[in-house]
């Protein structure tokens, strides 16, 4: 909730409480089909397909802002590896149905980025998941270096930043 304090000259927004740039954050929404190959004998998605989609809606995110998974920046090419990555299953999808992603970004740090992804099925919790990767620069021959996130990049993901903790967030 919101916070102004009034006082003789108007109102002192020094004490605001609410940020406006989380409380209008929105996440980046898809779908994905439950293809039968992602399932098991009993048609249900395999606990390991949760991983791939989580990185397909990652990347569909990223594309979105019109940038790529290897992007070059003032001559270097750029990448972001996976250094954490968690999925907790909530109730089974099947096969054939089509899932709606919700992805989130929950951390923007100065070398990293941490998203949150929501998975359902009309209306049914299926999972939900983190992935936390990293900036850096690769160059063929050499060790992979991390690098800042370029601060474009930073801008565009803004709109989907909805910190881990916050009302919008069940993270």
């Amino acid at each position: 909730m919101a916070e102004c304090r009034a006082t003789a000259s108007g109102f002192d927004i020094r004490h605001w409480s609410l940020d406006f740039a989380s409380a209008m954050a929105e996440p980046f929404r898809t779908t994905r089909l439950v293809e039968f190959h992602d399932t098991d004998m009993a048609g249900i998605m395999h606990f390991a397909s949760f991983f791939h989609y989580m990185e397909s809606a990652e990347h569909e995110l990223i594309r979105s802002i019109g940038f790529s998974v290897h992007v070059p920046v003032d001559g270097q090419m750029l990448s972001f590896p996976r250094v954490a990555a968690s999925c907790d299953y909530v109730s089974p999808a099947r096969s054939e149905e089509v899932m709606d992603i919700a992805v989130s970004v929950t951390k923007i740090g100065n070398k990293s980025l941490h998203y949150h992804f929501d998975f359902s099925h009309d209306g049914r919790q299926l999972a939900t998941g983190q992935i936390t990767c990293v900036c850096c620069r690769v160059e063929p021959g050499t060790p992979m270096v991390s690098v800042p996130v370029p601060q474009e990049v930073k801008q565009e993901l803004q709109q989907f930043l909805i910190p881990a903790g916050s009302s919008s967030n069940p993270n």
